[in-house]
């Protein structure tokens, strides 16, 4: 255990487990103003995630290039999952996922969200240590009301799908505690988890994951080592899953 890790535990590990992490890569420009790439895959590389979902990951003007390059991510061993994105960008709305060697992609799609801001999210359906796993990625909006819009049409997208343990993942941009989101977020709760933002002093949870019941949640925490620090205003957050014993 690193002690620059938030870690919070739960009861009942067992052997197979999934490792998801979600970072607010902010285009890969750090707290120093500088756009340092390599950086922020060291930061990626420190997390021991075999999924790693990822916002803010193009450059904000067209054509959106991505600001984390293909090349860079191939050679650190990543396989980066197709979007339908244009141009350059590594996923859609500056969402992207990653997966490690073992991590079998089946299928994959994008959610368009409503809002003033435009805002989407990506959805993968994968083959994992503990089984098909779907991982959805989603950076919401400022403003509370499209917010929950947002979390409701995800929802609706997801309730149109066969049955599948989910995971939902990324920046819910919400300070608050979380009651209107759970509330909106019906068939999945969220896990409690650590500060990630501001990323030198962390206080809010803007960063979460929701589960499915078929999933439990053995370990989570944000990862605050150096470069983390410094390399994005958000910390990076993950979670070691199993499949929950009460669902089968």
């Amino acid at each position: 255990m690193k002690p620059s890790d938030i870690l919070c535990y739960y009861p009942t590990m067992t052997a197979t487990t999934v490792r998801i992490a979600s970072y607010n890569l902010q285009k890969c420009v750090g707290l120093d103003l500088r756009r340092r790439p390599d950086r922020s895959l060291k930061v990626i590389n420190a997390l021991n995630a075999q999924v790693m979902v990822l916002q803010e990951a193009d450059k904000r003007l067209p054509p959106r290039p991505a600001a984390l390059p293909h090349d860079m991510i191939a050679a650190d061993g990543w396989q980066v999952l197709p979007f339908g994105a244009p141009g350059g960008s590594l996923g859609w709305h500056g969402n992207a996922m990653l997966v490690r060697p073992g991590i079998k992609m089946t299928a994959t799609a994008h959610i368009d969200l409503p809002g003033l801001e435009p805002r989407g999210a990506i959805r993968a359906e994968l083959e994992t240590p503990i089984g098909p796993l779907r991982v959805v990625g989603l950076h919401l909006g400022l403003i509370q009301r499209y917010r929950l819009l947002q979390v409701a049409a995800i929802m609706r997208a997801l309730e149109r799908l066969p049955d599948c343990p989910t995971v939902l993942a990324g920046d819910f941009n919400d300070w608050s505690n979380g009651a209107a989101l759970d509330a909106t977020a019906q068939g999945v709760a969220f896990i409690r988890g650590a500060p990630s933002f501001p990323a030198l002093r962390p206080v809010a949870l803007l960063d979460r994951f929701a589960l499915s019941p078929e999933l439990q949640a053995l370990a989570s925490g944000s990862h605050s080592a150096q470069p983390a620090h410094i390399a994005s205003d958000h910390l990076p957050v993950w979670v070691d899953l199993a499949r929950s014993l009460a669902a089968g």
